[in-house]
């Protein structure tokens, strides 16, 4: 199975080539859009909800992950094995979050390149057959090297800082619930937010935070959105406080 986590967007016309590449390898293997509205450009909100989804899926699972501004450029192509899950992709961070949470994770450098190769569409070119080469357990060994760690790395900690933001205007933190008390409350703007366990536990149109279904702290509002009505924005801080 391989999992596709991009910031491409759902109508982009990227999604569609990097699909079709991994059927010509792949054609056996199912493809499954895991998210295609990463935050844009933002290697570390997009790091930690990697991080947070990847532990949804079953181990062997391949992850296709591109946020890759620096395409192109001197950042190496990087390949994961994390806690039973693959994970291929850019090394500038995206990847470094699930390496650092992980259980003896495994690194390698992708050293191959392909005669045809976009310098703007790594993902394509590059990424998607490495991907569908693992999940059709066909290990490339001769087109990368095994090596001891990523070269860009976020670190395990969790981010105090809003990373996505969803169709309600539910906006997810990168603090994984557990670490915080039941009584914490978030700052964000100013304003102070108690937590809450579902939504019913609060009035409509009350602001609070809980623990979503991939474990985050997630911010929101009883029947409203919260993004709009608290102006929320990726990459926005959040405090934790007593």
């Amino acid at each position: 199975m391989i999992i596709l986590f991009t910031d491409f967007g759902h109508a982009s016309v990227y999604v569609g080539q990097v699909k079709s590449v991994l059927y010509q390898h792949a054609p056996r293997v199912r493809q499954i859009d895991l998210l295609h509205d990463a935050p844009a450009f933002n290697i570390k909100a997009s790091a930690h909800l990697l991080a947070a989804l990847a532990p949804q899926f079953p181990p062997d699972s391949v992850f296709l992950t591109v946020v890759d501004p620096g395409v192109g450029s001197v950042r190496e192509a990087a390949m994961v094995f994390a806690d039973g899950r693959w994970f291929v992709g850019p090394d500038n961070g995206l990847l470094s979050v699930v390496a650092a949470r992980a259980d003896k994770p495994k690194f390698w450098l992708i050293h191959w390149r392909p005669r045809k190769l976009s310098h703007t569409f790594h993902g394509r070119d590059l990424f998607a057959p490495i991907a569908a080469f693992i999940a059709k357990d066909e290990f490339p060994h001769d087109k990368m090297d095994e090596t001891t760690s990523l070269r860009v790395q976020l670190g395990a900690q969790d981010l105090a800082e809003i990373i996505y933001i969803d169709n309600y205007g539910n906006a997810m933190t990168g603090m994984r619930a557990k670490s915080l008390k039941f009584d914490n409350q978030l700052l964000v703007h100013g304003g102070r937010l108690r937590r809450a366990t579902i939504f019913a536990d609060v009035p409509g149109g009350t602001p609070f935070w809980y623990e979503n279904c991939v474990g985050l702290a997630e911010i929101a509002i009883s029947s409203g959105n919260a993004a709009q009505e608290l102006d929320l924005k990726i990459g926005d801080a959040v405090e934790v406080v007593k």
